[in-house]
């Protein structure tokens, strides 16, 4: 397989000529790539970067995930303005397992290795740490776009952070790496590992990204921190309902990333119902997708109950308060939340608009609720 084949996707291949280098070692390559622990789903921008990467593992060579255990309790913004928030060590190894296997519809187990690197990072003694943290002037780590900017707004940076790139470099001298990819957002800390790595008296790992998927959004990168992405073991309903939700100016890279060709309809809802059939498909199966237009006709479009819906047994005697049932019962984020949709009409019961939040739980009892556009329940009295 030709070097062009096998990036024929990425955004940046580092340093010029390097690949091809690595190439002519004639063994199996080390491809390193970093996952998040802080949620079990692997997103649709995530699952783009392992479809890329099993052109490689087709081509004879090993793809190593790192699993950032240790370095999910500092936190990297990548281009945020906060820190990302520290998990309990059992959620984190949790949500690892759970990625993993959903990695390996993507990727060949045989030729996966997964590594934690709280296996290093957490047994290096302070005065090893220190030879790291000597590897990069303070001035190098401030070049990182989203660290000068908030340095230049006199926004504060925690020491924690500035670490993070230096860790994620000791995990490439860890395993030797050949080669590290990441989204374009990552290019700073796989360059950064480069220069970590000759300091350890390593050969610098080639650097290869491909591009950000923007999330639901429209706005920015698909991240499971924000909330804004599809997974890829979402519901075929809620899926498709996802995807119908993205601005038509995102239908071309859509098109180009998670399916892997151009949009034949010229339309913009025609090509966004073709995209969302496309991704259900892929990720489930023709029925699966066939089943999810319907439903996304039947609610969405023409305002209609799914003709199934799911049942939930009414709380308690008297009146019931209607922000606590929606969070209860149709995952909405919180009770101010619920109450914002009750304000703008945005809940109803048997297909009435509410205004009230506590309604007499007789009128509930047999009743279909309603919240947004996709939310359903029907209540019961127990």
């Amino acid at each position: 397989m030709s070097v062009a084949d096998l990036t024929r996707n990425a955004v940046d291949v580092l340093p010029e000529g390097a690949l091809e280098e690595k190439l002519k070692l004639g063994r199996p390559l080390r491809i390193k790539l970093g996952i998040d622990p802080t949620s079990p789903d692997l997103h649709l921008g995530f699952a783009y970067a392992l479809e890329n990467l099993r052109a490689f593992q087709e081509a004879g060579h090993e793809i190593v995930l790192i699993v950032g255990d240790y370095t999910a309790r500092i936190g990297d913004p990548s281009g945020r303005s906060a820190e990302r928030p520290v998990l309990d060590g059992e959620v984190l190894d949790a949500n690892a397992k759970e990625f993993e296997r959903q990695a390996y519809r993507i990727i060949d187990p045989v030729r996966t290795t997964v590594r934690f690197n709280g296996e290093w990072l957490g047994k290096l003694t302070y005065e090893e740490t220190v030879r790291l943290c000597r590897t990069m002037t303070v001035a190098r780590l401030l070049e990182r776009d989203d660290f000068a900017k908030r340095f230049a707004a006199h926004a504060p940076i925690s020491l924690s952070e500035l670490l993070y790139p230096l860790m994620q470099a000791y995990d490439s001298v860890a395993i030797e790496a050949d080669i590290e990819v990441g989204g374009t957002d990552q290019l700073y800390n796989l360059l950064a590992g480069r220069d970590v790595m000759t300091q350890y008296g390593l050969e610098p790992q080639t650097v290869i990204t491909y591009p950000l998927l923007i999330g639901l959004d429209g706005e920015e990168k698909m991240s499971k921190s924000k909330g804004n992405y599809v997974a890829v073991q979402d519901p075929p309903e809620e899926m498709f309902g996802k995807v119908m939700s993205i601005p038509d100016d995102l239908l071309e890279q859509w098109w180009s990333i998670c399916l892997g060709r151009e949009s034949a309809q010229g339309d913009p809802m025609e090509s966004k119902l073709a995209l969302a059939r496309g991704i259900v498909e892929k990720w489930h199966d023709a029925e699966a997708a066939k089943r999810a237009e319907g439903h996304f006709t039947r609610v969405v479009r023409e305002g209609e109950a799914p003709e199934e819906v799911p049942e939930a047994a009414l709380p308690g005697d008297g009146t019931v308060h209607l922000p606590a049932l929606l969070v209860e019962h149709l995952a909405i984020g919180s009770t101010s939340e619920a109450r914002r949709l009750i304000a703008q009409g945005a809940v109803k019961v048997n297909g009435e608009i509410v205004s009230e939040l506590d309604l007499p739980r007789e009128e509930l009892d047999g009743a279909l609720v309603q919240a947004g556009k996709r939310r359903f329940m029907r209540f019961r009295a127990a």
